[in-house]
């Protein structure tokens, strides 16, 4: 089962109660307070790590909290720290406070943590209450509460390059082609009920990930068929690969296909409208995909790169392409990244606002 959204309650372990005691040796008259802290309540955390690749975990399991402080002893003894809850989570997972909607992390790297319910602090024990007019004070702090709050969890798929295109078009049977993944293949639609990614090897120790979206169909983006479900994850891809099937049993033309996913990522997001694109034409293995493939690229006026995913021809040219494109727009983000500190660090050193 895959499962991109979960809500969760987590909460930090509360501080434990400092210690009212006195000193009682022997030969040592009014030895004075000594009660100890109490120890600090443990935090919770949530963890990206690559050994998870779903929400699922938590489809069951609701409440997340670290341990309580032990509270003080005397001879000035401090309580035990409750442990911290390490939470693991999927990489590409959005951590929202459910009661604001406030963003409180976007989780993308292995090993990158956010801590969600900070511990409480252990109250002070009476010794920290002494003074010159009160010996002998008789109270001590109780700890205080961990924070505690509601999450909602949101998985984006991390993806270098996305596939789309509508039911058939051949996309699982292309990501089997270039990678390891094996998603399931069907000469029927829908056979791709959850996103698959797959590692495309290339030669010079180049590698980049790719990843199998259920098929698009139109109105998706407004709730119809099992797209709408998906489409969030492509906004996390930095290309995409359209696959068209030039030669459809039935169904809408390749013109009309590709017109119809174009439709339906522009009414989904402008972000996903505007990222880079490959066209690709499926199944030139068939008989008549060569006239198909120049009408095709007459009427949308675009470059359109032919390929047979059962075959493999032009795949591994593909391939490539798609690996310099991933290039040019990890280049370009760290342009503009860049661009964007310099701007402010000259703001600074100007004294401009």
């Amino acid at each position: 089962m895959f499962v991109d959204e979960a809500e969760i309650y987590v909460k930090g372990g509360d501080g434990g109660a400092g210690c009212v005691s006195f000193r009682r040796e022997k030969f040592i008259p009014r030895g004075g307070p000594d009660g100890g802290d109490g120890g600090d309540g443990g935090s919770v955390y949530l963890q990206a790590s690559t050994d998870v690749d779903t929400l699922m975990d938590f489809a069951g399991h609701h409440h997340w909290r670290a341990e309580n402080g032990r509270p003080g002893r005397g001879k000035n003894m401090t309580g035990r720290s409750g442990e911290d809850k390490i939470v693991r989570v999927p990489l590409g997972t959005l951590v929202y406070d459910k009661d604001t909607g406030l963003l409180l992390k976007d989780l993308t790297e292995d090993g990158q943590r956010v801590c969600v319910a900070a511990g409480g602090r252990g109250g002070r024990g009476n010794k920290h209450f002494a003074s010159s007019t009160q010996q002998t004070p008789r109270y001590a702090e109780p700890g205080q509460p961990g924070q505690e709050r509601t999450l909602k969890l949101e998985l984006k798929l991390i993806a270098d390059v996305g596939l789309v295109g509508l039911p058939n078009a051949g996309k699982s049977t292309l990501v089997a082609r270039v990678s390891s993944a094996r998603p399931k293949i069907a000469d029927y639609p829908f056979t791709t009920l959850n996103p698959v990614l797959g590692i495309v090897e290339l030669s010079r120790h180049r590698r980049f990930v790719i990843a199998d979206l259920p098929g698009i169909i139109e109105g998706a983006s407004k709730g119809a068929g099992l797209g709408d479900e998906f489409l969030k994850h492509i906004e996390r891809t930095r290309v995409l690969l359209h696959l068209i099937d030039i030669m459809p049993m039935e169904g809408p033309e390749p013109a009309e296909a590709y017109e119809i996913i174009r439709n339906e990522l522009t009414e989904y997001s402008d972000v996903l409208a505007n990222k880079p694109e490959i066209i690709v034409a499926n199944k030139m293995d068939l008989t008549g995909a060569e006239g198909r493939l120049e009408e095709f690229r007459e009427k949308i006026g675009k470059q359109v790169h032919p390929i047979s995913a059962v075959t493999g021809r032009g795949v591994a040219e593909l391939m490539e392409l798609a690996w310099q494109m991933v290039q040019e727009s990890k280049q370009l983000v760290e342009d503009v990244e860049e661009n964007i500190t310099e701007n402010l660090t000259e703001d600074i050193s100007t004294g401009e606002n």
